[in-house]
């Protein structure tokens, strides 16, 4: 019975063990079976690259602010972080210190404590405003009577970035109709280079001079390709397909290259990609994103697909149509995805699509969730300007519309559900109280 006993611990320890071993996260890949070993479930902003501990965690377990800067200081910089750590480090903040560590993103932000978490992944009591703002009604009656918790309402504040919602811009929006009198998006940068560049100045490549070697392509691929942005740019097949981009065959050539190809001539598109939830896996060295691994509903059919620069470009016909909206809705499924096709704003998109409508005059998947820039470059994060929605407002929504009217829509959640079909339900009161707080300073 001893030896029985024995044997028994011996196999159960070795099975431990090696299920241990194959569960344990690694450099590159990871087993489904390490979320065995996670505390609490993971935010839905990271639970992506859970696998991956070491993308947040030290060796020894800890978690520090750069952990938290290295993905998300560049994002603080460009929002003018109204609560940055520098700001109290001044002597006469200790005071404020001592209700809440504001100098440390873990005071606010603890992952694997689902219980405790709030919406942008905030893990302290929904009145954490209040304890350094509790005096606010005295100079700001305005705000008398307001719920402690809902500094954050939509068209209120942000504790990071409220490039959409201070004073001054604010007073400077008010009033404007709901639809501008040109409503227009910026124009890509290879639309602008295609109005803008005369056709006697470019030199696009034709069929005849595809340089892939014949067992690597066929008729119909290099017909596509000729017939595409890449060769009316001069970008012939072994600037994607080979590691030596000045040769045409050979060992170098690459069947299938990845995003670091494309990196070559778009490497902010693929940056910003790396730290946006399509691409965050790659950036820490786990295997591409799948639908199957979100948290919003998706296709079933596209479960396994591997989202990387060629799941929404066609590499031998890039189809900025098909990325723009296709390509979005072949995977997701939610009712907010789902509502777009019977919105006014695919409605304007089928019609700038079909030559009836204006450049920029659209409105897709991609033109809200990856803007344009005034350059036409494209934020590949898809994820940058989703939370809070107000982010929306500048970098979106207020190239078509009042910022009253964008404001009262992104506060509404059956907007967001239906993809804005229909007038928003409420108003957002922020711009009636920037009016009457400067009418106030101007009569004293």
């Amino acid at each position: 019975m001893t030896r029985l006993l024995w044997i028994s611990w011996f196999v159960l320890t070795i099975a431990g063990a090696t299920t241990l071993f194959i569960a344990l996260p690694g450099d590159s890949t990871a087993s489904s079976l390490s979320t065995v070993f996670l505390p609490g479930q993971t935010t839905h902003g990271h639970h992506q690259i859970e696998m991956k501990c070491a993308a947040c965690h030290l060796p020894d377990g800890g978690v520090t602010d750069q952990s938290c800067i290295d993905c998300h200081g560049g994002e603080l910089k460009l929002s003018r972080d109204t609560h940055p750590a520098s700001k109290f480090h001044d002597p006469t903040k200790a005071p404020l210190l001592l209700k809440i560590d504001a100098q440390n993103c873990l005071s606010c932000h603890v992952e694997h404590e689902e219980e405790l978490t709030h919406p942008m992944g905030v893990t302290v009591p929904e009145d954490y405003c209040y304890h350094c703002h509790e005096d606010v009604a005295k100079d700001r009656p305005s705000h008398a009577g307001l719920a402690f918790n809902s500094c954050a309402n939509a068209g209120c504040h942000n504790y990071h970035d409220n490039r959409a919602l201070y004073e001054n811009f604010l007073r400077k929006h008010a009033g404007e109709a709901n639809v501008l009198d040109e409503p227009r998006n910026p124009l890509r940068r290879v639309q602008q280079w295609l109005a803008s560049a005369p056709a006697s100045s470019r030199s696009p490549l034709t069929a005849e001079q595809s340089n892939a070697p014949a067992e690597h392509t066929t008729a119909e691929l290099t017909a596509a390709w000729a017939d595409s942005a890449h060769a009316a740019a001069a970008v012939n097949c072994s600037g994607c397909h080979n590691a030596d981009k000045n040769s045409s065959a050979g060992d170098s050539w690459v069947a299938v290259p990845d995003h670091q190809s494309c990196a070559g001539c778009h490497d902010g598109q693929v940056d910003s990609f790396l730290v946006g939830r399509h691409g965050m896996r790659l950036a820490a060295g786990l295997s591409p994103m799948t639908p199957e691994l979100a948290r919003l509903p998706m296709h079933g059919d596209a479960a396994h697909r591997q989202l990387d620069c060629s799941a929404c470009h066609d590499p031998h016909q890039p189809d900025m149509a098909l990325a723009a909206f296709d390509a979005c809705i072949s995977c997701h499924d939610d009712s907010h995805s789902r509502s777009y096709a019977d919105s006014s704003h695919h409605t304007l998109w089928q019609q700038e699509l079909s030559g009836q409508g204006a450049p920029g005059s659209g409105v897709s998947c991609a033109t809200c969730h990856m803007p344009r820039d005034e350059d036409g470059h494209v934020q590949h994060n898809q994820n940058d300007n989703l939370r809070p929605a107000e982010k929306m407002a500048r970098t979106v929504c207020m190239n078509c519309h009042g910022l009253q009217f964008t404001l009262d829509a992104l506060a509404d959640p059956q907007l967001k559900d239906n993809c804005y079909s229909g007038p928003a339900t409420m108003k957002v009161r922020s711009l009636d109280m920037v009016k009457d707080w400067f009418e106030s300073r101007k009569r004293r």
